[in-house]
């Protein structure tokens, strides 16, 4: 166990290792405090290689104590080599870190909910909770389940389908909020504070932030523990890419990597709920919160960011930039990642696509660097995006002429062979 306790970000007050998430001399935000001297001496690369394809390979920057018991199969999702949309953005290397087949929910959650439950009972919490967009809804309701816990889930009643359902399966129990997520959170908040039960983003959000590191390792890892030049990530509260500039630095620290890191950091946000992008190209020091979210990537609609100034300030210290997608733009990035590389994400990582598009367009993103995108959910989550924006397929009957009919026409629109 290599856990100091927990330090607040803006003014360094010390803390121990409980559930805390608020500094109460500042009031700023606590995160993991680790010795990393004594992380350096026992972590190596050749250990790492020879523990279990999941996240807790990383386990000495993870801040669990004992041994692993939750989320035992989470993590080590795959890093796709995408050479069809590289040629298709007109790069020369790009990558899909594609949590959108991560166990047991389908998206990056699964890291951080791993991660918050074991705290949890660490800490003898014996009810779980939190305040969802919808994918930590899926996750906090799966891994409680599956680790004998009882919890509660709220979400904004206006969420898809196929995210409710994804998470009433589990037998959870599920609390719709008329309004947005930030008044969602802020329920949660009230509720934290009267009942003694593990908000995993509010009271545990210190420990729960940080198992969306293990993402980025397995990154560096599975790049032959090298950094790429270039990193596109979703925003919602700005903690997820807040963690991947954390990552870096520590397998860094750690002398993990092959060679210095230079990555620009980017973040990815969609037009309807934009503060974080927006307050990086108005280059502000400060948040403006979005009062009404408007965009089909319900995942990234939080208007009040709870990371959104280190989120910002990570992009302009690494060289990266903030871009954001409109919804239409959000349905073709979703459409250019299956149709080039076979990957189905939600609405989230159409925004992810779509700005990656866009910066290489404005020369943000060099073609020759190594790119990387953040893919966290899978599409099958969010169908209501796609409903109707894609074509038709023909119905006919069980007759060969039709067939060739068909098949005439598709000739007739795409130059191709048939063998």
């Amino acid at each position: 166990m290599f856990v100091k306790g927990l330090k607040c970000r803006e003014c360094g007050k010390e803390y121990p290792d409980s559930p805390l998430y608020v500094c109460d001399y500042c009031f700023g935000p606590l995160e993991v405090d680790y010795d990393y001297d004594k992380i350096k001496q026992k972590m190596t690369v050749e250990k790492i290689k020879s523990r279990e394809p999941n996240m807790w390979r990383y386990q000495e920057l993870l801040p669990i104590k004992g041994e692993i018991k939750i989320g035992k199969n989470v993590g080590y999702t795959p890093l796709v080599k995408a050479g069809n949309l590289a040629k298709a953005l007109g790069v020369k290397e790009i990558y899909v870190k594609n949590d959108a087949v991560n166990f047991p929910t389908l998206s990056f959650k699964d890291r951080v909910v791993s991660v918050a439950i074991a705290k949890a009972r660490e800490f003898g919490f014996k009810v779980v909770a939190c305040a969802s967009t919808g994918n930590l809804a899926n996750s906090v309701a799966a891994l409680a389940a599956s680790s004998g816990y009882e919890s509660f889930v709220f979400i904004p009643s206006n969420l898809e389908i196929g995210k409710v359902l994804g998470t009433l399966i589990y037998d959870t129990n599920l609390v719709k909020i008329n309004g947005s997520y930030d008044k969602v959170n802020r329920l949660c908040t009230e509720i934290a504070g009267k009942h003694s039960w593990a908000f995993v983003n509010i009271n545990l959000r210190p420990y729960y932030a940080e198992g969306s590191k293990s993402l980025t390792f397995e990154m560096l890892e599975q790049l032959g523990f090298k950094a790429p030049d270039n990193i596109v990530v979703p925003m919602a509260g700005g903690s997820l890419i807040t963690k991947v500039g954390k990552a870096i630095d520590e397998f860094d620290y750690c002398g993990l990597l092959k060679e210095k890191p230079h990555v620009k950091i980017f973040g990815a946000q969609a037009t309807g709920c934009n503060p974080i992008t927006a307050t990086v190209k108005e280059k502000r020091e400060f948040i403006k919160p979005v009062r009404t979210p408007d965009t089909i990537a319900k995942s990234l609609a939080i208007g009040n960011p709870a990371d959104g100034y280190y989120a910002s300030d990570l992009m302009n210290k690494t060289g990266g930039y903030g871009e954001d997608a409109t919804d239409e733009e959000i349905v073709e990035g979703m459409k250019l990642l299956a149709s080039t590389e076979g990957i189905f994400t939600e609405t989230a990582g159409g925004v992810t696509v779509a700005v990656a598009k866009k910066l290489i367009e404005k020369g943000y993103i060099n073609k020759n660097e190594t790119t990387v995108l953040a893919i966290t959910g899978n599409g099958l989550k969010t169908l209501e995006a796609i409903n109707g924006k894609l074509k038709e397929a023909p119905v006919i009957e069980a007759n060969l002429e039709e067939f060739e009919g068909v098949l005439a026409k598709i000739k007739g629109k795409i130059n191709f062979k048939l063998y």
